[in-house]
């Protein structure tokens, strides 16, 4: 998303969608954010009928826009699915086929995939929803490649989110591509919420909240933080948790679910974007504070990570003002 640009956000709401995904994207991108210093998303809703009851009977949405506000969107977002077994209305899935044809980006929270797979835009695409409901989403469309383990999958121009709070992972990963790395840390911390979590990473883990704090890795990933400019190892990081690198690699599995050499490099060029973001531009510095090495190993885990050269990054994402 060009800075000084304008881009559409638009969600449908449909007959038992779930709030919480609902409250994720309004609290992502419809928020005003002045302390940004940049232009936000324009946002916006709407629904297939001029009553729509929310998950549960929570609550009755009115007051919205009709699906013709779906053809406006740069980004729609389409509605999951109380029961994925039940096909959306046509209605919906015209709006979404409506949307991929005109080349808008195409997002799902949770069970919208089913959404998405059932308006054919997900044929021959990975694709990702939640764990629950992976036999059932392999059954009625064998035609997707589903990765049924991970956070969310950028496809491209189409991206899906497993479960709800992943909604916010992707929320966040969303701003990144479009802001950058240091953008996106900022929404974070006014989230109170990690500041990014790999979408390869596994939607279920061995241990969510360590049961006592003292084992979390937290402080240890700290610890690395610090140090990421020197030439750290794995092995480094198992020596100073006083751990085997075979134990430090089950304890980042089941805390983080991925791997610490993983987790290192994500931190690695994290670090990178936000200096490039800065005005940094001699990148064998920037590859040296970062611990990458080189100026070619930069280019190379920059471009996998982001499909951009640290030129065409710094000329995107160079901040104005973020507070």
């Amino acid at each position: 998303m060009p800075q000084g640009s304008s881009h559409r956000v638009v969600v449908i709401v449909d007959h038992g969608s779930n709030p919480f995904e609902l409250g994720v994207a309004t609290e992502l991108f419809g928020l005003r954010r002045p302390e940004l210093g940049r232009e936000w998303y324009e946002f916006g809703l709407c629904t297939p009928d001029p009553s729509v009851r929310m998950h549960s009977g929570f609550f009755t949405l009115t007051g919205v826009a009709g699906l013709e506000e779906a053809d406006r969107a740069d980004t729609l977002i389409v509605p999951n699915r109380p029961d994925p077994e039940t096909p959306p209305s046509p209605a919906v899935l015209d709006a979404v086929r409506r949307a991929e044809q005109r080349g808008a980006r195409l997002v799902s929270f949770c069970t919208g995939a089913f959404t998405l797979a059932a308006a054919g835009v997900l044929d021959g695409r990975r694709a990702t929803t939640h764990w629950r409901w992976e036999r059932t989403f392999r059954r009625l469309h064998p035609e997707v490649e589903l990765l049924p383990d991970v956070l969310f999958v950028d496809d491209g121009n189409v991206l899906t989110a497993a479960g709800s709070a992943a909604a916010l992972d992707l929320g966040l990963h969303l701003i990144r591509r479009d802001h950058g790395a240091e953008v996106a840390n900022a929404v974070s911390r006014r989230l109170v919420f990690t500041a990014h979590r790999d979408g390869g990473q596994r939607q279920f883990i061995d241990q969510p909240v360590p049961v006592v704090a003292d084992t979390s890795l937290a402080p240890l990933l700290e610890w690395v933080r610090a140090r990421l400019g020197g030439p750290l190892t794995v092995a480094d990081i198992a020596a100073h948790a006083a751990v085997s690198q075979a134990t430090l690699h089950r304890r980042f599995q089941a805390e983080l679910g991925t791997t610490p050499l993983a987790w290192l490099t994500a931190e690695r060029v994290a670090m990178a974007c936000r200096l490039l973001e800065r005005g940094e531009v001699r990148l064998e510095t920037i590859a040296r504070n970062c611990g990458l090495g080189t100026a070619a190993n930069l280019r190379i885990q920059l471009k996998r990570t982001t499909g951009l050269t640290p030129s065409d990054y710094r000329r995107r994402f160079a901040l104005r003002s973020v507070g």
